[in-house]
């Protein structure tokens, strides 16, 4: 390589430390920005539910706990709720309907987003120390350098794609993902498991010792967990407006 290619090498790494790697550190900002949001709601909701709920039964209960700078839990009666931010940056693979949005193909560095994670335990998994034990996601959101974000969950959790150019985060919109997360945890129940899943058990599963070898639980052990999100929705609208389209 001579002088001249090695020189046009360099200013090619400057040209994307100064262009991509800024991207990337104030996306990251934004979304440490909105976990903060979350913790204080997270708190706020503790205070409310507090309030609301004296008289009743003491161990029905909202605990919040901060988990450090990228991670924080709400406890719901028997579930536990895991706030997990992720410390990179991401972009979406080509076959992604974001794609499909004109904010997006107008500008690529719109598509680069944070991702804060929202997973659904049992409680009591933490509290006897059950590392067998499965959690679900069931939801995270997507924040970009504008601030605009969408969110991806199950069932009501998630929003179409189509408002990720227009929908600016706010701790109104975040409070409204925080409770409805938490209203999805109190719905999605624990099912039996099938027999056949747990007819055999090992001596130390039934240790009374060793709690973290008790059997394996989780909400929908033994069973899918469909991926009914927000992909679905968005695959109706297509197809609703290529009927439309069709008709006119």
């Amino acid at each position: 390589m001579d002088q001249t290619e090695q020189d046009s090498k360099q200013q090619q790494i400057f040209g994307m430390l100064s262009q991509k790697a800024v991207l990337k550190q104030q996306i990251y900002d934004n979304t440490l920005e909105v976990f903060n949001m979350i913790k204080e709601i997270l708190g706020n909701l503790e205070d409310d539910c507090a309030n609301a709920l004296k008289g009743v039964d003491s161990r029905v209960l909202m605990e919040y706990n901060d988990r450090g700078r990228h991670e924080a839990e709400i406890r719901v009666a028997g579930d536990l709720l895991v706030f997990s931010m992720h410390t990179n940056v991401f972009e979406f693979d080509r076959d992604h309907n974001i794609w499909k949005l004109s904010y997006v193909r107008e500008d690529k560095n719109n598509s680069y987003c944070g991702i804060i994670n929202i997973y659904n335990f049992l409680s009591d998994s933490f509290k006897y120390n059950r590392l067998d034990d499965l959690g679900y996601l069931i939801g995270r959101i997507f924040i970009n350098r504008d601030m605009h974000y969408f969110v991806e969950g199950k069932r009501q959790m998630g929003f179409l794609y189509n408002n990720f150019g227009t929908s600016v985060i706010s701790p109104e919109s975040i409070k409204q993902v925080v409770e409805t997360a938490i209203s999805y945890a109190l719905e999605f129940d624990l099912l039996v498991p099938p027999y056949d899943m747990v007819k055999i058990a090992t001596v130390m599963q039934l240790n009374t010792k060793i709690e973290s070898s008790r059997m394996q639980t989780g909400k929908r052990l033994g069973f899918k967990f469909n991926s009914d999100d927000v992909l679905e929705a968005q695959a109706r609208h297509d197809r609703n407006v290529n009927n439309i389209n069709q008709q006119s």
